[in-house]
């Protein structure tokens, strides 16, 4: 389907869960966190009937997100039901990697297509002061298993900020030299715990390629696969990719192709903005499909042409990113 402004809309970023088994300083406040209860939650079985019910829409493409997806039990067989489904041809997931040793094998056995990995830095000091308690050897161990499963392409986000691993931005091009791995680069967002700070402490993307060009040569790649809005380039015999994502400095609304769907049944137009479509009720109180898909027509329609993150910052939301999906 199409919205107002023409953009074919496609791709279904579905939250799983808002728990996480991380507390990223610029994602999630340490302690108080509220979250939903079992009772408020999308049941497995609730997402797979939406996402049969929207697939003759032209939704194709599903991203697991969380909080961190796979701290929600059963989450391969919600992989092997989704991908079962006509009409969806792409199933993927972001998801911080820490658990991704256990369950890649199974995933992949799944249907998993390919998986995003979240990795702000490759040192362990400074990756336990970003995460409060990670431990980075089980997020190493993760891309090593993702990697043996062929869930490619295996992309790494990295959320560049000025002043704390700004300085790494070569080491992380450095992987992508003799390993097949694609590293994408993404401006830090006034999002829930960063919403004060960071109009001032991200690095816009040009900047951050900038870095990257002072030592190396880069061409661009048009073939990396995925739904998301980078710009991908290679350094010349490179294994993998560069890619770079500028949420706030290169407004990409204009090809905005995606929803998203919160763990406890809410349906968001977009990011930023707080409005917000309820299908728990209906899925609940027995909708049939056609009417889950009226509800999709209609946020569809109220897309709206861009977010407003650069004056607006996060504005007056009660929603943290974990809450939405990431």
């Amino acid at each position: 389907m199409q919205d107002r402004f023409n953009r074919q809309i496609e791709y279904l970023r579905i939250s799983v869960t808002d728990r996480c088994n991380l507390r990223c300083t610029y994602c999630m406040p340490e302690e108080g966190v509220q979250l939903k209860s079992h009772e408020e939650m999308l049941t497995l079985e609730e997402i797979a009937r939406l996402v049969e019910a929207v697939a003759p829409l032209g939704i194709s493409k599903i991203r697991l997100t969380g909080g961190e997806p796979l701290v929600r039990k059963g989450l391969p067989t919600l992989v092997k039901r989704l991908t079962a489904i006509p009409g969806i041809s792409d199933v993927s997931l972001t998801t911080n990697g820490v658990l991704l040793t256990r369950y890649a094998r199974e995933l992949k056995a799944a249907g998993l297509c390919r998986v995003n990995i979240s990795l702000d830095t490759l040192n362990a000091k400074t990756y336990r002061q970003i995460t409060r308690w990670g431990d980075i050897s089980q997020v190493h161990q993760g891309i090593e298993a993702a990697l043996a499963e062929r869930l490619e392409p295996v992309k790494l986000n990295v959320v560049v900020i000025k002043g704390a691993n700004d300085h790494e931005v070569l080491d992380f091009v450095q992987l992508t030299l003799g390993l097949p791995l694609h590293v994408r680069f993404i401006e830090l967002m006034p999002i829930g715990e960063s919403a004060g700070h960071a109009l001032s402490t991200y690095l816009p993307a040009k900047e951050i390629k900038k870095l990257v060009e002072a030592k190396y040569r880069l061409s661009p790649v048009l073939n990396v696969k995925g739904s998301g809005p980078a710009k991908y380039f290679q350094i010349p015999g490179a294994k993998g990719t560069v890619g770079f994502i500028g949420a706030l400095s290169e407004h990409f609304c204009h090809a905005c192709n995606r929803l998203r769907l919160t763990a406890d049944g809410r349906l968001r137009p977009c990011l930023q903005k707080s409005l917000e479509f309820d299908l728990r009720e209906p899925l609940r109180s027995g909708a049939t499909a056609e009417e889950i898909r009226q509800i999709f027509r209609q946020v569809i329609s109220c897309k709206p042409k861009e977010h407003s993150m650069q004056l607006e910052g996060w504005g007056k939301q009660e929603r943290i990113m974990s809450q939405i999906g990431g």
